[in-house]
């Protein structure tokens, strides 16, 4: 199978502009993003998915492989369906460009589902730490047996209502893998009612029921979206490059 990982990029983010640019430990965020996916042995290729002249530039002057996208994208998953539209591969893996702490590890547990072929969209987790479980900004998801999502929620699930000891509580990490027909599909659906409500992109796919599998991963990382939570990430960058 032809493997593509895509970062969509783009400087307009509501809670930290410009974040994909920031530096953390001395580097852009994103050049942290496109090193770490590019280690993953998995992937064919790595490109930048951008709508922004000036990530195009830098991108050019690191010799990031990158490709302009609609400026119109309202998602990530969006942005990838944009490049499918051109690159032809069996899978795609959504890469999101403000996960400094990736690292390849993520990305092959991502595709472990994938070899199985009813898995058209598959996505990670880790186990929630207990001062994260009542965030909304740590989704949380439940999963069937078999791995397939129930539910994806900013709300705390599943909810330990008799205060049962060790209720395992997992966090979502964003990065989707997708074989074509079901990125195709998915900018041809209406946004979901719950979808809106929780504004998660994913559950469009649970609402129209295409199953999504999620595997579980040790690796924790922090999606950046705020000040503090750049200078967390700075932290844990330099405590793993001054080992």
């Amino acid at each position: 199978m032809r493997i593509l990982g895509v970062i969509p990029a783009r400087l307009a983010s509501t809670r930290l502009p410009r974040k994909v640019l920031r530096e953390i430990a001395g580097e852009p965020m994103l050049a942290w993003v496109y090193r770490a996916a590019r280690a993953c042995t998995q992937l064919d290729q790595v490109l930048i998915a951008t709508d922004s002249e000036e990530i195009m530039e830098f991108a050019h002057s690191r010799s990031f492989p990158a490709v302009f996208t609609p400026e119109d994208c309202a998602s990530g998953s969006d942005r990838v369906y944009a490049v499918a539209q051109s690159i032809a591969v069996d899978i795609y893996v959504n890469i999101q460009g403000d996960e400094p702490l990736l690292r390849p590890e993520h990305l092959d547990a991502l595709l472990e589902p994938m070899v199985r072929p009813e898995v058209e969209v598959a996505t990670l987790s880790t186990p929630c730490s207990p001062n994260l479980i009542g965030n909304p900004n740590a989704v949380k998801v439940v999963t069937a047996a078999d791995g397939r999502a129930l539910y994806f929620s900013r709300a705390t699930i599943p909810y330990n209502r008799d205060g049962i000891a060790n209720v395992p509580c997992q966090k979502h990490l964003g990065f989707y893998a997708y074989r074509k027909s079901a990125l195709e599909r998915f900018p041809k659906l209406p946004p979901s009612r719950l979808e809106a409500i929780e504004r998660l992109e994913q559950l469009r796919f649970l609402e129209n029921g295409i199953d999504v599998y999620v595997t579980s991963t040790p690796f924790d990382t922090i999606g950046v979206d705020t000040e503090e939570d750049l200078r967390a990430a700075e932290q844990l960058l330099r405590n793993q490059r001054d080992k």
